[in-house]
């Protein structure tokens, strides 16, 4: 066997038996293609098909040198062959850099024949064959990035050395490990994980790709937490020909939160203000007469073909041009030569809450005071962080004011504001009403302490279970709650919480109380009766907007929806017939009533 194999491993070295497979990688922001992954297979139906096997077995045999140049060739072949968009990233072994053939390997001269700039390429150095092995040291690395590639760290979070090696090749771009984003949706800890890590990468400005997307659970978790780009089995499986367009699910995804930050409340665009600016080849000379004419003004923007690229700051320049030769040596330089990009450039239809956590996430020696504010990436103006944090405290006095005290949630003016807000733009919207079963009697049976942790109780699962991103989640009062919901999948998102709540509110009842299924006490006619554990009814609305012209006219439905729900007892979810507000009359009695399935 183990001669057959070495036999069939020196034809496929002798023979370019070696077939590359491409796997897209995808801006998870925009939906458009960022690069591709190339992945190497043996022959077909043989035992060194699969690359765990191939590329383990060549080492055992001191071919892994030879094997990793043979498909680095026919995947820089392939990827020109289908004039795929895009970096192409390879799979190298850091163990194998030191060597001086491995170095010369990949030459520029073969790039050139081929058609192909090194900027184009991307190094994956492995976690899984340590970095200092053999004793590899940082200029190996150099060697590929002062020739031109980019260097990227592969499964970080594999392995013991991931930090050390992040630290030490300072790479352009980080792979981030499958263990990490398998069930990201139901593990907090990997959530904390994840969030440390970009919190990292944003620092380091490293790109960040997410490995190992297979369920689209995780593409939402990664997308809420801000992952840049990813790849895996649901966005697009490793192909012989691959998939050359963007993905329709994060094209939909980019539309909707585009839609979101425009409609809901207020965009970084309020900060905007006009702004003259520089273009990158303007001489420093110029630069410093403008400074001079504009008192007022301590930094220009720099731009390149319309988009900024940085800033020039006044004291920088000032301080330049006060050192022995400064002026004379400089000022004939291209703006670019100083120029800083150590700026935050947002596009104006970002919320302000967002362009305020891009701040919290700078480090404190790195805080500016300039945000540059595009459209489509072309520039608009020029924003500063006082005005943002004196307009975050505006809002959050405001919201504060209108807030329920005892959940913190938005009560009736901003739920009534929002839903205006959505009718007016002729948005396709649920309001799920939640109001608790019984809740009466158990206040009365146990107390008013007890009442408010119930009532905290269903506010932190609402929080939990319901993503602030799109949707929204208000406090009427009491044990009344409201979710305007803009996601497709709301009915599956109000059973999450029925259940969450059935599981955790039997912690609030005695033991007693809780063999027995409930309370003897009190009811309204003042006669003792007995009532079950608290339940959750929820009425759901989908309000028309060209017949359901403000809030009142849906809070009305919403109201006659949670009445049938509350009718049938128990955890139960009841949708109000779709037809039902498409008639001139909202208030016909003759529809089927209808559950949430």
């Amino acid at each position: 066997m183990q001669q057959d194999s070495a036999a069939l491993l020196n034809q496929i070295l002798e023979d370019s038996l070696i077939t590359p497979l491409f796997q897209p990688i995808y801006d998870l922001t925009t939906g458009h293609i960022y690069g591709y992954e190339a992945l190497s297979r043996g022959p077909q139906d043989s035992e060194l098909f699969r690359p765990d096997v191939l590329f383990p077995f060549a080492q055992s045999q001191g071919r892994l040198h030879d094997l990793e140049l043979l498909c680095r060739s026919q995947a820089i072949s392939r990827f020109v062959e289908l004039k795929l968009p895009g970096q192409l990233f390879l799979n190298v072994s850091a163990s194998l850099l030191s060597s001086p053939d491995h170095q010369k390997g990949m030459t520029l001269a073969i790039l050139r024949e081929l058609g192909i700039s090194q900027s184009n390429i991307v190094i994956e150095l492995s976690e899984q064959h340590p970095y200092d092995r053999d004793g590899l040291t940082h200029q190996s690395v150099e060697h590929y990035r002062e020739m031109g590639f980019q260097v990227a760290i592969d499964d970080l979070g594999a392995g013991y050395s991931g930090l050390r090696l992040w630290s030490e090749v300072r790479p352009n771009i980080v792979k981030l490990d499958k263990h990490f984003i398998e069930n990201i949706d139901r593990d907090e800890v990997k959530r904390e994980f994840v969030r440390s890590i970009i919190n990292i990468a944003q620092r380091l400005r490293c790109a960040l790709i997410a490995e190992g997307i297979e369920r689209q659970e995780e593409l939402d978790q990664l997308l809420e937490l801000g992952v840049r780009y990813g790849q895996g089995f649901y966005l697009h499986l490793p192909s012989l020909i691959p998939a050359t367009k963007p993905n329709d699910y994060l094209i939909t995804q980019a539309q909707q939160r585009r839609r979101f930050h425009q409609q809901h409340g207020e965009t970084v665009q309020t900060l905007c203000q006009q702004s003259i600016y520089v273009e990158e080849t303007r001489p420093l000379s110029d630069v410093a007469q403008l400074f001079k004419q504009n008192k007022n003004i301590f930094a220009l923007p720099v731009l390149k073909h319309g988009k900024p690229i940085g800033l020039i700051r006044r004291h920088a320049l000032h301080e330049l041009f006060s050192t022995p030769y400064g002026r004379a040596l400089y000022e004939n330089k291209p703006a670019l030569s100083v120029t800083s990009t150590d700026v935050m450039i947002v596009e104006s239809t970002v919320s302000l809450a967002s362009v305020s956590a891009m701040f919290t996430d700078q480090e404190t020696d790195f805080l500016n005071n300039e945000i540059l504010i595009v459209r489509d990436g072309l520039y608009l103006g020029i924003g500063h962080l006082k005005d943002l944090l004196k307009r975050i405290t505006e809002l959050k006095i405001q919201n504060a004011t209108y807030s329920n005290p005892l959940t913190l949630l938005p009560g009736n003016v901003p739920i009534n504001h929002e839903i205006n807000r959505r009718l007016l733009a002729d948005q396709d919207f649920y309001v799920a009403y939640f109001d608790l079963n019984n809740f009466k009697p158990f206040n009365d049976y146990y107390g008013y302490a007890k009442g408010d942790a119930v009532i905290q109780l269903l506010g932190s699962i609402l929080r939990s279970v319901v993503s602030p991103d799109y949707n929204f989640i208000g406090h009427v009062g009491g044990d009344d709650f409201v979710v305007i919901f803009n996601d497709d999948n709301w009915c599956q998102q109000c059973q999450v919480i029925l259940d969450r709540f059935a599981q955790e509110v039997i912690q609030l009842y005695a033991p007693a109380e809780l063999e027995a299924g409930g309370i003897w006490t009190k009811g309204r006619d003042g006669q003792h009766q007995f009532f079950d554990i608290l339940s959750l009814a929820v009425g759901v609305v989908n309000p028309n907007p060209k017949v359901c012209d403000s809030h009142h006219f849906v809070a009305e439905l919403a109201a006659q929806a949670k009445k049938s729900a509350k009718q049938r007892g128990g955890n139960q979810i009841y949708q109000q017939p779709y037809q039902y507000y498409y008639e001139e009359d909202c208030a016909r009695d003759d529809q089927q009533d209808r559950c949430c399935s």
